[in-house]
């Protein structure tokens, strides 16, 4: 079975404190075969990562977190990065013309300023007959969000949806990389492409820190990552 972790963020992200190199060489350190780096709106990190992953020996899977006007989405698979601010129908669609698939990202999870998808939303993108088969997987399990009665609700959208249970970090340090994390039969990007489409996937945790001590430290991290994030380019 292969591991990855399918939704992290970098100082790409304006809420990130890790580097691109330290992301590559933390998620090898801790076993991961795949991940996907995620950032706010911008893709420039990911599309670094994937540069530099065969130097680490791990395999990226460049993404985004887009802000759709319902919620946050997780495009994965894609090199061109698709605007802000869009229906979610529209945002799947045009993942969807550049070859990407799409996540789901804690959907219905309250609290620290998370934008995530209501269940009308998701339903009615599914009905879309266009956009419905580009939205993939459901996140049912995210390691750092305070809700944890959110979790509940995304099993049961997996469940009445049909589509792939994911699990993920949503790691904003390096610390957090993994504790969330999506099983797949493989250990290439193509299998687990295959597993999201298949609805083989399965979420799993690395860790049990609390999501509060995580965020502790982040406001650290925040801090001290200031000036890296002011100037990514090269950070090691």
């Amino acid at each position: 079975m292969g591991i990855a972790d399918l939704h992290m963020h970098t100082i790409y992200s304006y809420d990130g404190t890790a580097s691109v190199p330290a992301v590559l060489r933390r998620a090898k350190e801790i076993g991961l075969d795949v991940i996907a780096i995620t950032d706010h709106d911008v893709i420039c990190g990911a599309l670094l990562a994937e540069q530099l992953a065969p130097g680490y020996d791990i395999q990226v899977m460049p993404g985004v977190e887009i802000t759709t006007a319902e919620g946050d989405l997780l495009a994965l698979g894609i090199h061109t990065l698709v605007p802000a601010g869009h229906s979610l129908v529209e945002t799947l669609i045009q993942v969807g013309a550049l070859g990407g698939i799409c996540i789901a990202p804690h959907p219905n999870t309250g609290g620290m300023g998370m934008n995530s998808l209501k269940f009308h939303s998701v339903i009615t993108a599914l009905k879309n007959p266009e956009a419905g088969r580009y939205l993939r997987g459901i996140e049912v399990l995210n390691a750092t969000a305070l809700d944890r009665h959110s979790s509940v609700f995304a099993q049961e959208l997996a469940h009445f949806t049909g589509l792939a249970r994911t699990g993920s970090s949503d790691a904003h340090l390096l610390d957090a990389i993994g504790l969330g994390v999506t099983e797949f039969p493989g250990q290439t990007v193509d299998d687990l492409i295959i597993a999201l489409k298949n609805g083989t996937t399965a979420a799993g945790k690395k860790d049990s820190r609390s999501a509060v001590k995580i965020i502790s430290r982040w406001v650290w991290d925040y801090v001290m990552s200031t000036p890296a994030r002011l100037s990514p380019v090269g950070m090691a």
